[in-house]
């Protein structure tokens, strides 16, 4: 990924046992989403729905969008606006009904299918990540809390793969689908990412800058080289002063804290994703002992690496990576 922003920013996706359904309706249907799930993709494959954010711009889904919501924040997919909740969608996959009784399977269609019957004139399919850890932080931090993506600008290709494997009951079912979100997601930000109205984040969008940009990649492809001000300045050929000034304003701090954060995110995806040892990621991320990546990561992030790898682990979704 050297040289690469944008794949060091889509890696990140890294689905495990993943909520992923049929959703199928016929107006009046009406879905009110409290799962505070920290990313969820909604794939419209037939008929067309709203998704209302509590807060913000509603989308108008078509056969062919999609829709990506960044959690904790709830919202309301519907066939219209104005039509009230027939079903809450909790923490942990749960579902209730508007009062609070739980539905106790009665929308159960078979296999991953859910709502009023298979051959409804709505068809979404629905992936959800269930753990903070699985998504990159970075990746949180650069979306908004909800995007769309017309059909006419993004032809999505995994429709009828994903719509043959959802249906499908056979071993290593959950594996093939958590694979195909993660390509869903990344093939969908990217698209997103490539449009001059994105709102991609500061640090991205300061990579076009010809001091900047060359920092910043220095920094992500080797996290572990002993930088400073002083000599990322000289790789940039600017002074110490013009470095820092020039690089809080565009990234939005200076230039020891975003390498702090990223060494920081790194280890924190190592720990999720590697049985290393604690003291090889530091070495790998760029400090000089697990003493020293164990006091700064749990500055940052309020437990310690053990702590984090225990949490992601036991899929409590500590940290945000």
């Amino acid at each position: 990924m050297r040289g690469d922003p944008l794949a060091g920013l889509l890696e990140g996706p890294r689905a495990r046992g993943a909520l992923m359904i049929r959703a199928c309706f016929d107006p009046p249907w009406s879905v009110r989403v409290e799962d505070r799930a920290p990313l969820t993709v909604m794939l419209m494959v037939r008929g067309e729905g709203w998704v209302v954010p509590d807060d913000g711009e509603r989308i108008r889904l078509a056969a062919g969008d999609l829709a990506i919501a960044r959690g904790p924040d709830s919202y309301t997919c519907a066939d219209a606006p104005g039509t009230p909740p027939q079903a809450l969608i909790l923490p942990g996959g749960q579902c209730a009904y508007p009062d609070g009784r739980l539905l106790n399977g009665s929308m159960d269609l078979g296999v991953r299918a859910w709502g009023d019957r298979l051959d409804g004139s709505t068809v979404v399919l629905i992936g959800t990540y269930l753990m903070q850890g699985e998504i990159s932080g970075r990746l949180l931090d650069a979306l908004p809390p909800l995007l769309s993506l017309g059909a006419e600008e993004w032809p999505c290709p995994l429709t009828p793969i994903l719509m043959e494997e959802i249906a499908r009951d056979e071993p290593g079912q959950e594996v093939v689908l958590d694979r195909l979100l993660d390509l869903l997601v990344i093939a969908a930000l990217r698209a997103w990412f490539s449009r001059p109205e994105a709102a991609a984040p500061a640090w991205y969008r300061a990579l076009a800058d010809p001091v900047v940009g060359r920092v910043l990649r220095l920094v992500q492809d080797d996290p572990a080289h002993p930088w400073t001000v002083a000599s990322l300045a000289t790789k940039a050929g600017v002074s110490r002063a013009a470095l820092a000034r020039r690089f809080t304003d565009l990234v939005g701090e200076p230039p020891m804290t975003h390498l702090t954060g990223w060494r920081l995110a790194l280890a924190a995806d190592h720990l999720r994703t590697t049985e290393d040892t604690i003291g090889a990621i530091a070495r790998q991320v760029g400090y000089g002992s697990a003493f020293a990546l164990s006091s700064a990561f749990k500055r940052v992030y309020g437990v310690s690496p053990q702590e984090y790898r225990v949490g992601v682990g036991s899929g409590m979704g500590v940290g945000v990576g």
